[in-house]
């Protein structure tokens, strides 16, 4: 019911949308100056603010198509190299025979698309052969593709490293940070030899009893009962993946959205104001994190649940009782394997040490191979994008994959 409520609202404001984006080109190129009155301008800025705070379904491109390297900016080309019915394992290669260390970026299944780690995908490519997971929208997904769960999830990662060889280095970002520790140990427990030489856990929630944020609230404060009750959407029917159920993509943004509304008024007001005064680089570069921003995916039930349960309420791994099909998954086993976490200082949704508990579940490897960095003056974003991510987050990562090279 709620997700053919939102899909009924989505397809009526369609239609309202495209015309003001039509009035609002009308009224860019109006002739003799009229354009540039102020009225005109404050019309034509409200009409694209409005056209463009829609949520899309769909994947935007990552764009990226050249980058510097130490032989000059060569061309990439983006190639999926694996896939499954639930995501595919991208490549972004460089046309130089020089490709750099290869490694593996697992992006969040969290609501929104890999693209989110465009600019962390940017930086490390002029020196590593960079690979990462493109989740599918599961509304996209036909019901006969079968189940896409926690264990399948893991699944997924290991084949993945299977498909990259031995030697290849693990970068997850945010929530897969569990998956990726459990995909390691997994690994190395059963002896695989492509366990990855490097684990980077960046802002993830391994133990999240420590210091909860308003996020670790919202998923402790209700069974899980009431989570499969009143967030949880059956596909429309006009959908590949109609009838399958899903944690529907808006729901997830809409919490997002309500843990910082201010912030998001204050934004939109701000592109607004700047649309009008013509401003437009400054106005640009906010309509572009939006565009990222209210492209949402949808997550399957069993996907969403088994993660609100195992990571958030129990918190099975940092208890030491976690099982992928039936095993207990035992962290100890990473004995070669060189680990660096990361953690900004201000992260309202991971915060200070969550992360860093991955270092005492790791009591087999030797202190000369476990790092830990905490970035001074960044939230969440800040770990994985922006300026102090290239400048000083990423040399620290840098550093750590030359030394296992």
């Amino acid at each position: 019911m709620l997700y053919g409520l939102y899909q009924a609202y989505a397809d009526t404001m369609l239609p309202v949308r495209t015309a003001a984006r039509i009035s609002a080109g009308t009224l860019k190129s109006l002739p003799f100056g009229l354009a540039d009155r102020p009225l005109v301008r404050s019309t034509w800025a409200a009409q694209e603010v409005f056209a463009d705070t829609a949520l899309s379904h769909t994947r935007r491109p990552f764009g990226i198509t050249a980058v510097p390297t130490t032989t000059g900016v060569v061309d990439v080309i983006e190639e999926v190299v694996d896939s499954t019915p639930f995501g595919s394992l991208l490549r972004f290669r460089k046309d130089t025979e020089v490709q750099g260390p290869r490694v593996l970026i697992l992006a969040p299944l969290s609501g929104h698309f890999a693209t989110l780690l465009t600019d962390t995908v940017e930086t490390m490519l002029p020196d590593h052969d960079v690979y990462i997971t493109d989740w599918a929208n599961a509304r996209g997904v036909p019901v006969s593709e079968g189940r896409f769960g926690f264990d399948e999830y893991v699944d997924h990662v290991v084949r993945f490293l299977n498909v990259l060889g031995p030697g290849a280095h693990l970068l997850a970002v945010c929530q897969p940070c569990v998956q990726a520790l459990i995909v390691t140990a997994v690994m190395a427990e059963s002896g695989d030899p492509c366990v990855p030489r490097t684990l980077t856990l960046m802002a993830g929630p391994i133990d999240t009893r420590i210091n909860p944020t308003a996020v670790n609230d919202l998923a402790t404060n209700r069974p899980i009962e009431w989570f499969e009750q009143n967030v949880i959407s059956t596909v429309p029917w006009r959908f590949p993946g109609a009838g399958r159920r899903v944690y529907p993509g808006f729901m997830q943004l809409t919490a997002f959205l309500a843990m910082n509304m201010p912030r998001h008024i204050k934004s939109h007001f701000e592109m607004y104001q700047n649309l009008a005064d013509g401003n437009l680089e400054e106005a640009a570069t906010t309509r572009e994190f939006y565009d990222e921003y209210f492209a949402v995916l949808d997550l399957t039930a069993e996907f969403y649940l088994e993660t609100v349960e195992k990571v958030f309420q129990t918190q099975d791994l940092a208890r030491g009782v976690l099982q992928i099909h039936g095993r207990t998954v035992d962290p100890s086993a990473i004995r070669k394997t060189m680990l660096l976490t990361v953690e900004g200082e201000r992260d309202d949704i991971c915060s200070i040490g969550q992360t860093m508990a991955a270092h005492d579940l790791c009591s087999g490897l030797s202190p000369m191979l476990k790092h830990h960095h905490l970035q001074a003056g960044v939230g969440h974003y800040g770990v994985f994008s922006g300026r102090r991510w290239k400048t000083q987050v990423y040399p620290v990562l840098r550093s750590m994959i030359a030394a296992r090279e």
